[in-house]
């Protein structure tokens, strides 16, 4: 069994669902620590975040990642035990394989084999580790770069290890990601039998019409690098369960992917004149997730896919597509970002998993990079 692999097993056979890290950064830390890494275990709330650095010059490259895991769903439904990583095929079948206990790994063995044989570098190397970003992601990342931030400490380049790849490992590279925000819309009618409509008013056919427009208006056309910004309903609930009463209320969730191309205001701004214009009355609550963001061509984006292409012997897309990640936080400090990781199929199913010889490849393009940019 390879180092890797022992790691990555070891980390996936804790059930660290979100926000409970379960003892997953004490076994990195003391990893990190034999080979030279300064520890930092900084709570916040429930969540435990681990913050470790080799070195005090400049530049910073920092690896990030999250041992929380979502929940298993029906275990029952799993080919084996969710959290006994099992192997079959020359896959590894467990939670947390593919996202992303097995990157963080990788991480690890990557920086004992580069410091095994070079004691110095060119500036540091550091891990910023945290329980929170499955869930909430409010005690978690966004508090460790505060922390940083307070303590002028910057980050120059960070590799997040997120599962990016669609086929095999290292055909994706992230190098941004949309923005994402939330309403929480509620339709206020008026309740009544539904033998009287004339006595009541039905928030659920007042919003009908608002709904058609919400869902054809074009936000924008996206630009190079990112796909036309998103608007999707998530939850419609109203009713009160009777077939005879007209609701009061109906609620709506709704989220929007944005790009570049609009901003956080004139998606509310635009939002609110369509609801206007139905004259609705209405209440709507607002949560920002993240803004988008953009890593251009640059040192971490070419070391990577270089690395990628002396490791694999292919050429890796930049991409911005899919959900939001921790490196929303990170890139308004001014880093350049990009997320790199296991094939992405299986997250968050049942029988998540992960090749294992993509794994190696995986150390092996972590140590690459590392090598490009630290030496």
């Amino acid at each position: 069994m390879t180092a890797t692999l022992d790691l990555a097993k070891q980390l996936i056979s804790i059930p660290s669902v979100t926000p409970y890290d379960m003892g997953c950064q004490k076994i990195i830390g003391e990893r990190l620590s034999k080979i030279g890494f300064n520890i930092e275990n900084l709570r916040f709330g429930e969540v435990d975040n681990l913050w470790a650095r080799y070195g005090s010059s400049g530049p910073l490259f920092v690896f990030a990642g999250h041992t929380d895991v979502v929940p298993t769903g029906p275990a029952e439904q799993w080919s084996s035990d969710p959290f006994t990583p099992t192997i079959k095929d020359d896959v590894m079948t467990a939670r947390g394989t593919a996202d992303m206990k097995s990157s963080i790994a990788a991480m690890v063995c990557a920086c004992e084999q580069l410091l095994a044989d070079n004691k110095e570098i060119n500036g540091s190397i550091a891990f910023l580790i945290t329980s929170d970003e499955e869930g909430p992601a409010v005690d978690g990342t966004v508090k460790v770069i505060d922390y940083l931030e307070n303590k002028n400490e910057k980050i120059d380049w960070c590799l997040v290890g997120e599962p990016s790849s669609t086929d095999t490992v290292g055909d994706v590279i992230k190098n941004g990601r949309r923005g994402s925000i939330s309403g929480d819309l509620t339709i206020h009618g008026v309740q009544g039998h539904i033998a009287y409509p004339q006595l009541a008013k039905n928030p659920i056919h007042l919003f009908a019409s608002a709904l058609h427009d919400l869902c054809d208006e074009v936000w924008d056309n996206g630009n190079d690098h990112f796909p036309p910004t998103s608007f999707q309903i998530s939850n419609i609930n109203g009713g009160t369960g009777a077939t005879n009463v007209i609701p009061g209320d109906l609620m709506v969730q709704f989220n929007l992917r944005f790009s570049t191309e609009i901003t956080e205001q004139q998606i509310k701004q635009r939002i609110e004149s369509i609801l206007n214009s139905h004259q609705l009355e209405y209440t709507l609550d607002w949560s920002l997730s993240g803004y988008p963001f953009l890593t251009a061509d640059g040192r971490l984006v070419d070391a990577a896919r270089q690395a990628i292409k002396s490791v694999c012997g292919i050429d890796s897309e930049l991409s911005t597509a899919g959900g939001t990640s921790d490196g929303r936080f990170i890139a308004p400090t001014g880093a350049q970002v990009v997320e790199l990781g296991p094939v992405n199929e299986s997250i968050h199913k049942i029988d998540e998993n992960v090749n294992i010889h993509e794994l190696e490849r995986l150390t092996e393009i972590y140590l690459a990079i590392l090598k490009r940019l630290m030496l």
